[in-house]
């Protein structure tokens, strides 16, 4: 494998990381991106978002052949990323999280697949990096746009696959306008993907080769730990707001009309339940009541790119729904696990 910043010969993909404090976790996700069985020319660019930690000088020393973009102030992960790819050489992207790392016939696994097939986003089978369990094969969604693992190897296509591993022509990418800016952090690799199947691309999961990833190291939580669902504000905060942009965003009409009232209402009845049985009022403004002001704040730019948005669309109704399942995951997770633990 070749990892170089010379401008031939040409890379065939350019693994883009994204980085913010990361010292301790990156030498692995390198590691194994220079430890991968692929014969083919690859590029690695490093995004560093203002980290403090000593990151780009490790990174500078250690792996000379990474292309680095320091940032000198913290844009998010949508910037990020978008960055990278601007300036990637690449004709395939593999967006790679810093605290991911990939089973040594990722790349091979992935370029196959995509050699094999039109314009597709990629993914691979997702294990947590304490337990080594399986996270997912991709991700279903329900009506709410809350991902719903995949555990089943058969199944191919899904609603999307995770932004810590993600495969995508940079033609499609480019086509597609890459991360919307706004977003910042969390639900970007959903919205690709939606805007994806929209146009009438495929989103798939390979049940092959895979990557371990941490679970909260960028924003904190997101995950389970012994049986109980643990988050922060922030993340909860961006999560909600991201994923209500989407559904305004993405959904055909009919549904979306059907949906957008219960969604505000699950809100504020969320928020309100939450915020009394923590007897933190600030839990409900922070989270809920900032979600629903940014959505009429940026109602003007919202329905702006709607518009765009549903006039390229090529899939219909049936074709949106086929990834999605009815029950609402969020009713699902607190029967299972109860009550989130928000920090």
């Amino acid at each position: 494998m070749s990892a170089n910043r010379t401008e031939a010969p040409a890379p065939v993909c350019s693994v883009c990381i994204a980085n913010f404090n990361g010292k301790t976790i990156i030498e692995d996700c390198l590691n194994s991106v220079y430890s991968q069985g692929f014969n083919y020319p690859i590029e690695i660019i490093v995004h560093d978002d203002a980290s403090t930690d000593g990151s780009p000088e490790l990174i500078r020393e250690r792996y000379p052949d990474v292309k680095l973009i320091a940032s000198e102030e913290n844009v998010g992960f949508c910037v990020s990323n978008n960055r990278m790819v601007d300036v990637a050489r690449g004709q395939y992207i593999l967006l790679l999280n810093n605290d991911a790392t990939l089973f040594p016939d990722a790349l091979q696994t992935l370029f196959e697949e995509a050699c094999a097939r039109p314009p597709t986003i990629l993914g691979l089978p997702q294990y947590d990096m304490q337990t080594g369990d399986l996270v997912d094969i991709g991700s279903l969604s329900d009506p709410f746009l809350n991902p719903i693992p995949n555990l089943d190897p058969s199944r191919g296509d899904v609603a999307m696959v995770s932004g810590a591993c993600l495969w995508i022509p940079k033609a499609l990418w480019t086509q597609l306008g890459g991360f919307p800016t706004f977003f910042h952090t969390v639900a970007e690799d959903m919205y690709l993907a939606c805007i994806a199947r929209l146009r009438g691309y495929s989103v798939l999961a390979i049940a092959r080769s895979g990557f371990k990833h941490h679970f909260g190291k960028t924003l904190g939580g997101g995950a389970v730990r012994n049986r109980r669902l643990a988050t922060t504000r922030r993340r909860r905060a961006l999560s909600e707001r991201n994923k209500s942009y989407a559904i305004v965003l993405l959904h055909p009409a009919p549904l979306l009309q059907l949906l957008f009232p219960l969604h505000v209402a699950s809100l504020l009845i969320e928020g309100a339940f939450l915020a009394l049985l923590k007897r933190d009022f600030h839990l409900f403004t922070s989270i809920y009541w900032a979600c629903l002001t940014s959505l009429w704040r940026e109602r003007q730019q919202l329905a702006a790119l709607r518009k765009a948005i549903q006039s390229t669309r090529k899939l219909n109704l049936v074709g949106w729904l086929s990834v999605f399942c009815p029950w609402p995951h969020k009713l699902w997770l607190l029967v299972k696990h109860g009550l989130p633990s928000i920090r």
